[in-house]
Parts: C-alpha cells; structure tokens; sequence
C-alpha cells in the first residue's frame, strides 16, 4: 500500500503587501534574493559617488549617468524580495544604493548593492565578473561586505547605523537601512561662522565613545572617521557611517586600487602596515580628536604623514585655553599624538583624560541675544542662515547624499533659520508631587527580525549554501525544492515566516522527517525522499507575498524549551503571541530561536552556520 503523501501551504492568510506593489503599476520581473549565504554589509562607494538631487527622481538614470557604473543600476519598479526599486540614492565605485519602498511594512528603505564597477557588470538582474583574473578580487570584496554586516547585526546603537534586512543573491549581495534624514557633520559645521562650545562637544564625543566602544569590544575599527562621515540626524543625534570593509578587502589584494585616506584624519599607521605601527582602537580616537580639532580650529590637524621629521603641531591647549577647559583639551591633544603608543589606548583611557563633565556638557546651548555666532544649538546643528553659494543651492534641492564610500544616505533638507528668542525666567512654582513613572511601550514582535537574529549569531567560519530550484512559486502550481550544502558536519533546521509574517514555523525536522543530520560537503534535498518513510512537501498556497526563510546547520542536536515552539501533526510552530512574550524577556546575546545544543549533559558544540533566503509567490 502506498504511503500518503502529507504537505503545508508555504502561507495561508491575506499578505501585507500584494503584487503589484502599488495599485494600478504592473511590477517587473522579480529578482530572487537567495543565495549562498544571507548576510549583511553595505557595498563600499568610492570618493566619486554621484549626488541625486530628490526633486528630480524622475531623471536618477541621467543624472547619475556620469558616474563610474552608473549603466549598472537597476531600473525603477524593479523588485527584490519585498522591495520595490523607487529611486537612486548614489552611485560610487563599490555599490549603489536605492530608495526602495518595503512592501510588506509599508516604509521607504535604503538598499545597498554591492557593486564593484571596475570588476563587475550586470545582466538583467544578475551580477558577473568581467575577466576571470577579477574572480578573487570581486569575491574577496564580496566576502568583507558580507562579513561586515554580520558584524553590523551584532550591534544595536543609537550612534550607529542600523540594519533591516540583508542577503545574497543574483550574484551580488544586498542590504537595507533606514532612511536617515540630516546631514553631514561637515555640512552643517561649514553653515556656521562659529565653533560649538565644550557641552555640546563632550556630548558628541561621548556619544561617538559609547559607539566606539561598543565595536572595539569585538575587535572591529572603523578607520574612517571624519567630519563627512558623522551624520547630525534631525532627532538630534549623530551616526556613525562609513566602515567601508568591501573597499579596503579589494584595495589590500591590488595595487590597482588606490588607497584612499583623509589628511589630517589619518594617524600614521595607516599610511604603512609595518611592525610596530599596528592599528587598534587608538587609531579610531585619533581621527575622532581630529574630527574635535576641525570642530574647534576650522581644519584638521597636519597630516600625520608630516608630522614625523619635524612635527608643526601646535597643541589645541595652547591655542584655544580661552574657550574651553584644560582638561578637555589635553584629551584631544594627547589622542593626537603621532606615536601610537603615546595615544590613549582604548576609549576607557580616552574617557579617563576627559574626565567628568563640568555640568553643561548635556545642557541645551541657550540662544543668543545678539549674535548668530553663539553656541551651537545641540545636537542638530542647524544652520543660522542659508549657506551662500552652492551650499544653498544643494539645500534647496533638498539633495539626497551618500556619503562618499559609506554606509550613510540621508535626505539632505532645507535646514530653517535660527530664530533668537529673548526669555525671561518665570516665577518659582510651588514644590509638585512627582509625576507618575513612564510605561515603556512595547515594541512589537516581529518575526522576520528573529529570522535576521539567527543569521547574525552564525559562526562566519561555518558556511551554508542553499540552492532553490525555483526561487518564484507559483500559487495552486509549485512547490518549493530547495539543497542543503554545509562545510561542515551537523543537523540542519529549516525556518518560515510567511508573507503575512502571522505564522513562525520551524519545518524541518517534522513530524514526518527527523533525520536532520547532515555531512560535511553533502547535499541534502528538501523535501526529501527518503526509502519507507512517508513523503512531505511545501506548496505554495498563497496569498501573493514574500516568504522569508532560513536554514540553520548546528554542530550539535538543538533542543526548542525555551522558545514556546509548539508541535502538531506535522510542522512545528512558534507561537506569534508567546513568541512575542519570550523575546521580551530574553537578554542573552545568543539568538533565542536558534535554540540551545542537546548534548545529554555532555560537553558539545554550541556553533553553528546559517543562511537566509526568500521565495516569492505569485498568482497563477
């Protein structure tokens, strides 16, 4: 007697965001985000990046067409996964960046694409190599991009950029952020006629530690700080953009590639890589002293490559002892020393020579009566006045800018004049009961976050491939086949959140298939037949949508207790609601959903590797 087959619908319920993504537009052929490995990094942009002026988004292809690659871009109305192209933000010779709408939440994105315009070119949606001898360059890039981003997953700052989704497909890699609205640090400093006072410094400064700090803990350095590469967002806070892994991973390989460095933000080790000039966290603190002495002075300090023979560096605390305190501004000078070993050496160092505040240093900047050179209003730096010239021009416009190389793209609007209030102190109120202590909201659950969460807690070392033999399924027809690949030995769990995002399952293992082990260098089938056991499937059942998945290969069996995963007849569940409830509460690092080794109380393993990947379904 035959065995029954038993299967699932890939989604059950209506989507978010149908096809076509906007009423009465007919979408263009998808391009399918699956791929070896779904990371996250954002496609370095060179000093060439071309500025798109947003009030003539209809033209982004002629406008950016004297770019380096600019014949690379992908169409407006093109889809990836469940975004849709609306614009171009920039183009620059290691990725382009869109504006992109998120059909499935309904907001606008940057997406970054990496897209090495000397090494590679596009075909329709996919991405190849222009000569074999660039196939390890491209890939060495590729491999920094997608790296990068996993370490980007890892960090939650308000200083630092944030990232929403990412993946590889077609060839290439892509990632999405938010869509940050402000400018630049240099920007809004050269719309001013006068330097911020010490509060408003200490507070960027320490702002800027806490995020440093944070990404030094994991051995990571951004090596690129500079006035173009702090972001001052419209909430009043600055960013941190610009790690730029992808440019540095292809420039190290060839001497076809020039090294870019700022003057006068660069400490001298990273002039030559030579023993005894290694770079760390001293490095980043000398280009954040540096961002400090253009802040103060009106231009960085002399290049450090000068500043070997005979040093022309004349102290801030000499010149400026006026303005602000000697202890502030020995910290900045003793971080702009030439010798790294005279810096301090990591940002609890740095924090110790700036010592404690003297109490303005988180006080709004009062206006002035009589001078629009008083402080800078924190944090924002908003200009007084319209710059002259070609400043006001850009304004204007309201340019949409990427930063040159970086992983920053904001909306760079019409800043609106300072308007100077006079205000008399009211009167001493009497003594008011203290108001109740604010709830702090919920943040909704959202599934697809859990997904991305799984993928950022992989070891970089463990690497999964996943084929999928049709990455666009059709609703009613076809069924999802996909082939599991893992560089090493282990058990392979396969997750969905469908296109609703209403349902959470972990597919395999299932009811049906257990037997989730899987061999270094093997090729495992899912769905899989397997001799005398009962066949199972995946049908697309609709309703149009993405569907994001990923599939974990774990060293050792994993256990589920904690994460409310809930059995059935075939497939397990995890709970929306008790799902919800759980990620609230958890506060170790490790992804919860990734569940935890079941080793029977021995020591084993608790790495694995991971990938992410989506399916599109489509109307019959």
């Amino acid at each position: 007697m035959p065995i029954a087959a038993r299967h699932v619908s890939l989604d059950r319920t209506p989507p978010v965001c149908g096809l076509p993504c906007r009423p009465g537009q007919q979408p263009r052929p998808v391009a399918s985000p699956v791929g070896s490995a779904a990371r996250m990094n954002e496609p370095e942009n060179d000093e060439h990046t071309v500025l798109v002026p947003s009030a003539r988004a209809g033209a982004l292809a002629g406008a950016a067409s004297a770019a380096p690659g600019a014949d690379n871009v992908l169409p407006t109305g093109s889809r990836l996964g469940e975004f849709e192209i609306v614009g171009l933000l920039g183009v620059g010779g290691f990725g382009i960046v869109y504006r992109a709408h998120d059909c499935s939440l309904g907001r606008d994105v940057a997406l970054k694409e990496y897209m090495p315009s000397a090494l590679a070119s596009r075909s329709q949606y996919n991405v190849h190599v222009n000569s074999a001898r660039h196939t390890d360059l491209f890939q060495a890039g590729l491999r920094s991009f997608v790296n990068e981003a996993r370490m980007l997953a890892h960090f939650d700052h308000p200083a630092l950029v944030k990232v929403y989704r990412f993946w590889e497909a077609n060839g290439t890699a892509y990632m999405v952020m938010p869509y940050y609205h402000g400018r630049t640090l240099k920007e809004a400093m050269l719309a001013r006629t006068g330097p911020p006072d010490e509060g408003w410094l200490r507070q960027l400064v320490t702002q800027l530690l806490d995020a440093l700090a944070l990404i030094h803990a994991e051995q990571c350095y951004h090596r690129d700080i500079a006035p173009d590469n702090i972001m001052m967002l419209d909430d009043c806070r600055p960013l941190l953009l610009d790690f730029g892994a992808a440019r540095r991973a292809i420039e190290g390989m060839t001497q076809a590639f020039t090294v870019i460095l700022k003057q006068g933000y660069a400490p001298i080790e990273q002039y030559a890589e030579v023993p005894g000039m290694r770079q760390g966290p001293w490095t980043d603190l000398y280009a954040l002293a540096a961002v400090v002495h253009y802040l103060i002075d009106g231009h960085p300090p002399p290049p450090a490559v000068g500043r070997i023979m005979a040093d022309p560096y004349v102290p801030l605390a000499q010149r400026y002892a006026a303005s602000y305190s000697q202890t502030f501004l020995a910290a900045i000078d003793a971080a702009l020393a030439v010798k790294a070993e005279q810096r301090p050496q990591d940002v609890a160092a740095m924090r110790a020579l700036l010592g404690p505040s003297d109490g303005t240093a988180n006080a709004p900047a009062r206006p002035a009566a009589a001078t629009p050179d008083a402080a800078l209003p924190p944090p924002a730096l908003v200009a007084a006045a319209a710059a002259p010239g070609k400043r006001r021009v850009m304004a204007v416009l309201g340019l949409l800018v990427i930063a040159a190389g970086g992983l920053g793209y904001w909306a760079l609007e019409r800043g609106a004049p300072v308007t100077t209030i006079a205000v008399t102190p009211p009167p001493p109120r009497p003594a008011q009961p203290s108001p109740p202590r604010a709830v702090t909201p919920v943040v909704p659950f959202e599934p697809v976050a859990a997904l991305d969460a799984i993928v950022a807690g992989a070891d970089p070392g463990r690497k999964v491939d996943v084929e999928v033999e049709n990455a666009s399924v059709r609703i009613g027809r076809d069924s999802l086949k996909l082939s599991v690949r893992s560089s090493h030995a282990g058990y392979v769990y396969l997750y969905m959140v469908g296109s609703d995002r209403s349902n959470f399952w972990l597919l395999f293992p299932n009811a049906i298939d257990r037997d989730n082990a899987i061999r270094a260098g093997q090729s495992l089938q899912l769905p899989g037949k397997r001799p005398g056991k009962e066949h199972w499937s995946l049908d697309a059942g609709g309703p149009p949508g993405t569907d994001h998945l990923v599939v974990m290969v774990a060293d050792a069996p994993r256990r589920f207790d904690a994460t409310g995963l809930t059995p059935s007849d075939m497939f397990n569940e995890f709970p929306i609601a008790r799902a919800a409830e759980l990620q609230r509460a958890h506060t170790a690092k490790t992804a919860l959903f990734a569940g935890q080794p079941d080793c029977a109380g021995a020591a084993c393993s608790p790495a694995y590797g991971a990938t992410a990947f989506t399916i599109e379904e489509v109307a019959h």
